[in-house]
């Protein structure tokens, strides 16, 4: 105990702070695009809805097998019509740390490669046309106006107004699509067309970093092989896992671990 000079009064020194919490990544939502009644894009053979479970389920299975210590949770594991608030509701439900969700791109016979999406402006038309596709799924839901605040998915005013959402944890959702861009591009890989923005109604309420990524195009008939096989379904979801590998390391160092 310590005393002032000249004085009786006892100074007490200030209780140590303590430590914040260390930082886990705890749970994540993975998120197969479509399904149901919803079947996606298409190639000769293949249908979006199903390539996307399939990489999802794989997926699933690495980081169940790989990190224990994580919750994996599903919007869908079978072939069902899940509405898009509801995927981001699921991962909201269960206070997920990352949203992931898979789909397959569509396009003129040429276009190729993988895109990984966040949300945000969109800054050219083709950027516009992917979010649109997507978000087109709504019109198969029952009061969509109401349910989305009246956002019109065939309007590219009501686009360019959303898409002006900027989510508190795009930092970490940029990051996230970054890590993986790069492992299918070097691991896997995958010819890439990059990470871009645009605003996904999928990512819009989701409260965690959050990213949609596009596998590749069914409309390419080599790519529609590749992702319709098992084999490059596997590839896809081991460049994700890795990824999500790098993810948590990296945010877990940078927090205390």
């Amino acid at each position: 105990m310590l005393f002032f000079a000249g004085s009786s009064r006892a100074v007490v020194p200030d209780a140590p702070v303590p430590a914040p919490p260390k930082y886990h990544l705890r749970t994540v939502v993975l998120d197969a695009g479509h399904g149901g009644k919803d079947r996606g894009c298409a190639g000769v053979k293949a249908r979006e809805a199903d390539v996307a479970l399939k990489i999802i389920l794989a997926l699933g299975h690495q980081i169940e097998a790989e990190m224990p210590e994580v919750k994996v949770v599903y919007t869908r594991k079978t072939d069902v019509f899940v509405e898009l608030a509801d995927r981001a509701g699921i991962a909201n439900k269960h206070n997920a740390d990352l949203f992931i969700s898979v789909h397959c791109n569509a396009s003129s016979p040429s276009a190729n490669g993988t895109e990984v999406w966040t949300m945000g402006p969109h800054k050219t038309d083709a950027n516009l046309s992917v979010a649109k596709r997507e978000n087109a799924v709504i019109l198969q839901e029952d009061n969509y106006q109401e349910r989305y605040n009246g956002f019109d998915p065939t309007s590219p005013q009501s686009h360019i107004l959303f898409s002006l959402y900027q989510s508190a944890h795009i930092v970490n959702s940029i990051r996230f699509a970054q890590k993986v861009d790069k492992q299918l591009r070097t691991t896997v890989g995958r010819p890439s067309r990059g990470v871009k923005q645009a605003g996904f109604l999928v990512l819009w309420k989701s409260t965690m970093p959050s990213v949609l990524i596009e596998s590749g195009f069914l409309t390419n008939r080599a790519e529609e092989q590749y992702l319709n096989d098992k084999a490059g379904q596997t590839y896809i979801a081991t460049g994700i896992y890795r990824a999500f590998r790098d993810y948590k390391n990296e945010l877990e160092a940078m927090n205390g671990e």
